[in-house]
């Protein structure tokens, strides 16, 4: 596969998740992002010493990750980022690894277990648990080829549904609760410096992650001295 078809295909990815995302086809995506979101919060509460209580989603692709203790300032930050960085890692593990059915079943076991562990509602159980298990299924029935495509659709999903959130939450003045409302108060920052902060590091890393994944596993694509070309995964 050469350098210039494995970037349009990360790049019609992209350009078809763009024009379908005002569509219920990318709805259960945007919620999977939202509960990362979460989590990711959850997460930075615990390693900087607090614990999770409960981690909820509703059906508007909104939620909340109640914590005590830890950092504050991480656990806020965590949220949009955390989002984004599981996203690049899922696009980086499809498309630079041949584990694509065991990166499949393990977000979907860890997906089921946490939310038995920290699930509040129904949404969110349900949610979880169905998603969760769907992923499992796909990992343990589909061919590698399915669960790489499946797993670059939902790590470039992620990217790009981070960076508008964080636009749109610093836009809509509705938002109150936003992340970057409550960095703002915590910081005495103003809330569109945080909201320029994190999608500066947010396109930035969307772009290093597309490059990333771009690149070949291999060695360049040049012939091999018997006059056989290098094998590469292909996508």
């Amino acid at each position: 596969m050469t350098f210039f078809k494995r970037y349009i295909a990360l790049i019609l990815i992209f350009l078809v998740i763009s024009l379908l995302w005002g569509t219920l086809v990318l709805y259960p995506l945007k919620i999977f992002v939202v509960f990362m979101h979460e989590v990711s919060h959850g997460l930075a509460a615990y390693l900087t010493g607090g614990s999770i209580v409960e981690i909820e989603i509703n059906p508007q692709q909104g939620g909340h990750a109640l914590t005590t203790g830890g950092n504050r300032f991480m656990i806020l930050t965590a949220g949009y980022l955390g989002s984004l960085i599981w996203g690049g890692v899922i696009l980086l593990m499809a498309a630079r690894t041949h584990f694509d059915k065991a990166v499949s079943v393990l977000i979907g076991i860890g997906m089921v277990g946490i939310t038995i562990g920290f699930g509040s509602d129904t949404f969110t159980y349900g949610f979880g648990v169905g998603f969760g298990v769907v992923l499992i299924a796909f990992g343990l029935f589909l061919p590698e080829v399915a669960n790489d495509w499946i797993l670059r659709v939902i790590g470039i999903t992620s990217c790009l549904y981070a960076i508008l959130d964080i636009k749109s939450d610093i836009l809509d003045r509705s938002h109150l609760r936003s992340d970057a409302r409550m960095l703002a108060e915590e910081t005495n920052l103003p809330t569109l410096f945080w909201g320029i902060v994190w999608i500066v590091i947010a396109i930035g890393l969307t772009l290093w992650f597309l490059y990333i994944a771009g690149k070949s596993t291999d060695s360049p694509d040049v012939e091999s001295e018997e006059g056989n070309s290098v094998t590469e995964r292909p996508l």
